[in-house]
């Protein structure tokens, strides 16, 4: 019998084998961040086969014949625990919330609300009704535009949807508190509760709970709450409403954002609240305990090519929210608000609300929270819309007018002293280094600053800015009429045309047409004044006052384009500012600013020693060293 020896060979080839199944698994090994996207990937791929499933449920309970006993049984087969109260799920009932602003109809099918009507609105303590444009009640939810429901699995692997089974519907009432619970049963006292408590107001009180349902849900797979809703139209320009429809939410303890005004989807993390916005009307989901992620989604289904008669939704709005078990149970409390888009009704609750209302970032925003919308909240409660409008603009441009004298001011000295800067231009037009010197020299000496016209136009953009923000998201203005105008948060309309002018529309507006007049004389009086005090063009250099010309005729011509679909309370704004404006200017050049008096008054103050600051004396120095410097490279030469 020979002798088993240690072969060195047999051992080298299992080492490098084994050398080789190491490096192989390690470089073969996903990376944290293609692990997550397979899980990511495995979950949503479980999530759609759990709504194929359920979808197959629901199509079944479609075509269900409750007096066939044996398609009842299958079907309550199907559901397992939840089929409880299969045989109920095609008698469906209609429960009715109601108050004075407000009315919801809850069905026993899923539990959800299948009808929201925003009745009306308190004005000055009076009951004002709301209605669409073509007078007919205002509905958020209606004929199956919205779902709500739970998809989960039971403990035995069966995939649900609780929109489509049949809740026991208790209504009770105390005081001006009504409460509507509607369970879904799969015992006496086994359930899964929705419970609505309504009072006197937009917000709804709103739990999701569950009772002796631990075992009964499987809770290792997702249980996905799924708030859909398909926007209706309200408003008579679907492009101006459609613009300012969209999802808004708040996150990560106070921050609030929103998506993009196309389609768009997006996953977001320690959600508190998500709205469905359209634009003076919203529908708005809240949570006392955040959610931990929720997927978000928006799609815009208008046709751009459809007539605006013939549109009825503008938006898709979807969210899926990862529910989680305690002790086994669900047990959420949230809110829903069915209501106005008013910023003074959401700020009243007190949860952040008001960042619904497009009023502007930073300073846009400030502006607008802390002055606008008191000063014309305080001014309709007195005047009618179109005239407090026009009240507030006078004020807005009183308020201004020390800034428009600054500038027209600043503009009338660097008219005076032209025909000596026309000198400097003339005497140093072959040394671009010196004339610049001397130009500066006569700055300092007349005490005038060629900047000291731009800024006070600079410091008016963030009032104007805040103005244009406002107007399209003051509720106030929505139909309340001003002379021609029937709705001052939409566009008057004198002339309807036969057919669609690109990005005008298919009607005129009068008050764009007397705001681009107002703007033309406007701009003719600025540019005038303007290109008195402009220096000639330099060699090289863009003809500022072509360019004027250009602004003048231009401007006007994009108001009357861009604001033809605007709400007509903007160009009453624009209208009535420019008006004011060319009046304050017609009142400064001839009452107030004397030009001869501004010429004695530079002349008094080059006599006078000019002592300059830090930042003149270092600009001095610089464009000394830099024409010496100059003159040593053509001594050189």
């Amino acid at each position: 019998m020979e002798e088993n020896k240690f072969d060195y060979k047999q051992f080298i080839g299992f080492a490098l084998i084994a050398l080789i199944a190491v490096f192989w698994f390690n470089t073969t090994k996903p990376t944290e961040e293609e692990a997550a996207a397979e899980a990511e990937k495995a979950k949503t791929e479980q999530v759609n086969s759990q709504t194929t499933v359920a979808n197959k449920v629901a199509e079944q309970e479609a075509t269900l014949d409750l007096t066939d006993s044996t398609q009842v049984a299958n079907y309550k087969n199907k559901l397992g625990a939840f089929g409880y109260n299969a045989d109920k799920v095609s008698a469906e009932e209609v429960t009715t919330l109601e108050n004075q602003l407000l009315s919801l109809k809850i069905s026993n099918k899923g539990g959800q609300i299948v009808e929201a009507q925003v009745k009306g609105q308190m004005v000055k303590g009076n009951f004002e009704p709301l209605v669409t444009y073509d007078s007919l009640p205002v509905y958020l939810v209606k004929d199956g535009n919205a779902s709500f429901g739970l998809n989960l699995t039971t403990a035995d692997n069966r995939v649900i949807n609780t929109k489509d089974l049949a809740f026991e519907p208790t209504f009770t009432e105390n005081g001006d508190s009504k409460v509507l619970s509607m369970k879904l049963k799969v015992a006496p006292n086994k359930f899964l509760e929705y419970r609505y408590e309504m009072k006197d107001d937009y917000m709804i009180d709103f739990t999701v709970r569950s009772q002796g349902l631990n075992g009964v849900i499987n809770g290792s797979q997702p249980i996905n709450m799924e708030w859909k809703l398909k926007s209706f139209r309200h408003a008579k320009s679907v492009t101006y409403e459609n613009r300012y429809t969209d999802l808004h939410y708040e996150y990560d303890e106070g921050k609030d954002s929103y998506l993009g005004q196309g389609t768009d989807e997006e996953k977001i993390n320690d959600v508190t609240w998500l709205g469905y916005k359209q634009h003076f009307f919203s529908s708005i989901l809240l949570t006392d305990q955040a959610f931990k992620t929720a997927t978000i989604s928006t799609e815009n289904i208008v046709d751009s090519e459809m007539p605006e008669k013939d549109v009825e939704f503008l938006k898709n709005f979807s969210t899926t929210v990862p529910l989680e078990l305690q002790g086994g149970e669900l047990n959420y409390t949230m809110d829903l608000y069915h209501g106005p888009t008013d910023y003074d009704v959401l700020t009243a609750y007190d949860r952040n609300l008001d960042e619904i209302v497009p009023l502007g970032w930073g300073i846009f925003g400030w502006i607008n929270r802390y002055f606008l919308i008191p000063l014309f909240g305080l001014l309709s409660a007195m005047l009618p819309a179109g005239i407090a409008i026009i009240v507030m603009t006078i004020l807005v441009r009183l308020l201004l007018s020390p800034i428009t004298y600054k500038s027209y001011l600043s503009q009338a000295k660097m008219k005076v002293i032209r025909p000596e800067i026309n000198e400097i231009n003339q005497k140093y037009k072959d040394d671009a280094m010196k004339k610049q010197q001397e130009t500066m020299k006569l700055y300092s000496k007349a005490g005038v600053s060629p900047m000291a016209g731009c800024i006070p136009a600079l410091m008016q953009i963030p009032v104007f800015y805040a103005l244009f923000m406002f107007f399209p998201s003051a509720f106030e203005l929505r139909q309340k009429s001003f002379l021609w105008a029937e709705d001052l948060s939409s566009y008057d309309t004198i002339v309807q045309l036969p057919f669609n002018i690109p990005v005008y529309g298919d009607h005129i507006s009068l008050f764009p047409i007397l705001a681009s007049v107002a703007i033309f004389f406007y701009m003719r009086m600025t540019t005038g004044q303007q290109m008195a005090a402009q220096q000639p063009a330099q060699e090289g250099m863009p003809d500022m006052s072509k360019m004027m010309k250009y602004m003048m005729y231009f401007s006007p011509l994009m108001m009357l384009f861009f604001f033809n679909n605007y709400a007509s309370g903007l160009s009453l704004y624009y209208f009535v500012s420019n008006l004011i404006t060319i009046g304050i200017m017609l009142v400064i050049k001839n009452y107030i600013i004397d030009e001869d008096k501004i010429h004695a008054q530079i002349e008094e103050n080059k006599k006078k020693p000019k002592k300059q600051n830090r930042f003149q004396r270092k600009m001095q120095e610089m464009m000394e060293q830099a024409e010496a410097q100059k003159k040593a490279n053509t001594n050189r030469k």
